[in-house]
Parts: C-alpha cells; sequence; structure tokens
C-alpha cells in the first residue's frame, strides 16, 4: 500500500521574494513540490504575495513603518508580541492540512511564534532555519553601528531600548525588548523547535556563544538553483551588487570605492537607502547604475555578464545567497570579512576579501580585478562553479533535509 502524499508545512511572514530569506523559503518550497510532496505555506497578507490557495488562512499584515492610525497601531502592537490571530487562522489551517513538518522561516515581528505552540500542541516536529541572530539579540544582529555588540547577552534586553536598536526608534526599541522578555519567559523558540537549522558556521558559534546548546542545531548550508545560471559568458567590466539597498549592506562603503577606483558598477536591488545611495553616487561622480528589483532571469543575466560579484556588507551576515548566484554564474566574489562570508570564499581561488567597511581596501581590490586578465578570472569562477556543484545545489540540500526530517519524525507520518 502506497503512504500519502507527505506534506510539508512551509512558514515565513512573507510570500513574495522580499529578500535573501523569502527567495530560499520559496526555493524550497518548490523543490519539495518537485519531488511530489504536498507544500502548504503559511504566511500574513501582503499585496506583493504570490497567489496561493491558502493565502485565505494568512493573518493580516503588519508592517513596521507603514504610516498606520493610533487605532490601527493599538491593534497590531500586541499582535508583534504574541499573534492571537496567528495561532487562530494556524489551528484553522490544521482542520485542513496533516503536515509530517512545519519548517519555519522568518516569523518574528509579523506572524510571531505564538504559532509554534499551536504546532508542538498539534504533535508537529518543527524545523526553523536560522537566518538571522534574532534568538540571542532583540536587533538580531548582535551589532551596534559598525562594532560588535553583546550587552543583551544573558538576557539583558532593555539595552535594546537604552541604545535605540530599532531604526533609532524609542517607541520601536521598546516594543521589540518587551516581545523578547515575552518570548524568553514563555520559552516560545526553546520549547517548540525540534531542531534549529544553521547556514553557516559563524552563525552556529554565535549562538552557542550566547547560550544555546549546540545539540539543537543542525548545519544546513544554502543552495542555488544552478540551472538558472549559464557560467559561460564572457568576463564583463562591471562589477555588481545584489541585494537589498540597505546601510547595513556597504553599497555606500562600495560606492566610495568605485569612484576612488574608477571602476564601473552596477546595483540590483531596492531598499530604504536607495534614494540616498542614488545621491551618493551623483555627488561623488562615479560610474554607478541602480538596476532596481530585477527577476531572478533577468537578475541571472546582469550576473552572467559581471567581472566580479561585490558583497560589501557591514553587519554580521549570516550566509548571503548572491555569493552562491555569482558561483554558479562562473564569476568570483569580492566579499567584505565579516561573519559567514569569509566561508564562502576561497582567497585568491574563488575571491578575495577586505576588511569590512574599508573604502580604500575595497577600491584596490576593484583596481586588481579590473587589471586581471580575463582569462584568470573565468579559472576563479570556474573553481566557484565547481565548489556550488558539489556543496550548495539544490539536490545536496534537498538531500540534507530530508535526512533531517527523517530523523525527527521517522517518517511516520
Amino acid at each position: 500500500m502506497l503512504s500519502p502524499t507527505p506534506c510539508l508545512l512551509s512558514i515565513n511572514n512573507y510570500f513574495y521574494p522580499r529578500g535573501g530569506a523569502e527567495v530560499l523559503f520559496l526555493e524550497q518550497n518548490r523543490m519539495f513540490e518537485d519531488i511530489g510532496w504536498q507544500v502548504v505555506p503559511f504566511s500574513m497578507q501582503h499585496s506583493k504575495n504570490l497567489p496561493t490557495p491558502w493565502s485565505e488562512y494568512f493573518p493580516d499584515e503588519i508592517e513596521f513603518g507603514e504610516s498606520y492610525g493610533l487605532a490601527s497601531k493599538l491593534v497590531r502592537a500586541p499582535r508583534v508580541i504574541y499573534s492571537l490571530q496567528a495561532r487562530k487562522k494556524l489551528r484553522a489551517l490544521l482542520r485542513q492540512v496533516k503536515p509530517r513538518i512545519a519548517h519555519v522561516h522568518n516569523i518574528y515581528h509579523h506572524l510571531s511564534p505564538s504559532i509554534l505552540s499551536v504546532l508542538r500542541d498539534e504533535g508537529i516536529p518543527v524545523v526553523l532555519t536560522v537566518h538571522d541572530l534574532k534568538l540571542g539579540c532583540p536587533a538580531y544582529t548582535m551589532m551596534r553601528g559598525s562594532k560588535p555588540c553583546d550587552e543583551c547577552r544573558g538576557g539583558s534586553f532593555h539595552r535594546v531600548v537604552a541604545n535605540r536598536c530599532i531604526k533609532g526608534s524609542l517607541a520601536l526599541s521598546s516594543l521589540v525588548m518587551l516581545e523578547s522578555y515575552v518570548h524568553r519567559h514563555l520559552r516560545l523558540y526553546d520549547a517548540n523547535v525540534t531542531r534549529f537549522v544553521v547556514p553557516s558556521r559563524f552563525m552556529l558559534e554565535k549562538l552557542v556563544e550566547w547560550g544555546w546548546d549546540r545539540e539543537r542545531f543542525v548545519y544546513i548550508p544554502n543552495f542555488v538553483d544552478l540551472d538558472r545560471f549559464k557560467p559561460t559568458a564572457p568576463i564583463g567590466k562591471r562589477f555588481v551588487y545584489c541585494g537589498r539597498l540597505d546601510s547595513l549592506k556597504g553599497i555606500a562603503t562600495l560606492i566610495t570605492a568605485a569612484a576612488k577606483a574608477g571602476q564601473p558598477v552596477t546595483v540590483v536591488g531596492a531598499g530604504p537607502d536607495d534614494a540616498r545611495l542614488r545621491a551618493l553616487a551623483v555627488d561623488l561622480k562615479a560610474d554607478v547604475d541602480f538596476r532596481g528589483h530585477l527577476t531572478k532571469d533577468a537578475l541571472a543575466g546582469v550576473i552572467e555578464t559581471a567581472r566580479a560579484v561585490v558583497i560589501p556588507s557591514e553587519v554580521n551576515e549570516n550566509a548571503p545567497l548572491s555569493v552562491l548566484e555569482a558561483y554558479a554564474a562562473g564569476r568570483p566574489v569580492i566579499g567584505s570579512r565579516i561573519a559567514g562570508i569569509p566561508e564562502l570564499i576561497r582567497e585568491d581561488e574563488t575571491g578575495v576579501l577586505f576588511p569590512t567597511g574599508d573604502a580604500d581596501a575595497l577600491a584596490d581590490a576593484l583596481a586588481r580585478f579590473a587589471a586581471l586578465p580575463d582569462s584568470r578570472l573565468v579559472a576563479m569562477g570556474a573553481a566557484g562553479r565547481q565548489w556550488v556543484e558539489r556543496d550548495f545545489s539544490a539536490a545536496a540540500y534537498r538531500s540534507r533535509m530530508l535526512e533531517l526530517y527523517q530523523s525527527i519524525d521517522g517518517g511516520s507520518r
């Protein structure tokens, strides 16, 4: 007798490709659908969401930074901490489907970890992919400005208010402080998550350092869809950045370095610092082509024509997908020496590292790569492609994830 189709309940705040976490979430959904699983998403309502027959079960949108009226803000604030609506919606969904596994991605501030105990009560094993450092740090970066910060270590979450860590706002920082204290007191993550998946060893070691049990974590690196990229295109002249336009991503440092080195840069992505970065490029007379948000295919085309991809991040990055996408396209990477990025760059073999936030050092790297023979860049790109084919393919990721799922539920449902 054939076993029933396995069901994966896949959970994330957003159901559209907003950032790296969402891209991984959506790609993983597709990956499991391709091998015959029923994948049921659970997200919040949002105008940009992809279509899905399950959207009627999505709770209402919460979006930080929106100009809600006072009444709307009062309604939304408790849901940031502990969403009764998300719990109710999830229970309704679970009356329709019987998941073998629930795989959770980013849920804080929106769906909230209140939903985790609902899954536990239903006897559903929970896997949570750790996309940032929120399990330890209320502001999820373990940084203050450009410096490492451990002021909240041990549960001293009041420091997030003293330092106004959330968008410089006293109100938002106070809300996140309260959220962190409530979640810690109720043990919403600790008591309800079966295994935490970490895509970088940096993230694993940092959370263990902050008191988490090493045995709760499983290292499973991110993956890239190799079929999206053609690593045979000629080496181009322009350097490429692709990602969110946010001050933490170091794009201002990249623009400054591009101006110093006289090198052209293409910036792909959108975000809150778009206007400021465009103005900076004009002020510095830097050759920067802002392309905005692109489709997956268009993005692949830009990366394939790059000279190298630059990852100038100035925050504790986990495991940027843009590094793997560069390698899949046969392009080397110039990356900042911070957090999980050095794990993904083999010095002078697949790319180079530079000191975080150092525009002069990055300018030197850009100038060096501009002067290298195309054949040398092809060789570096080929080494990166071989690496992702072996260790970061969709097949490798799926195999590791299936092994994890099997280990925590025994395949019995």
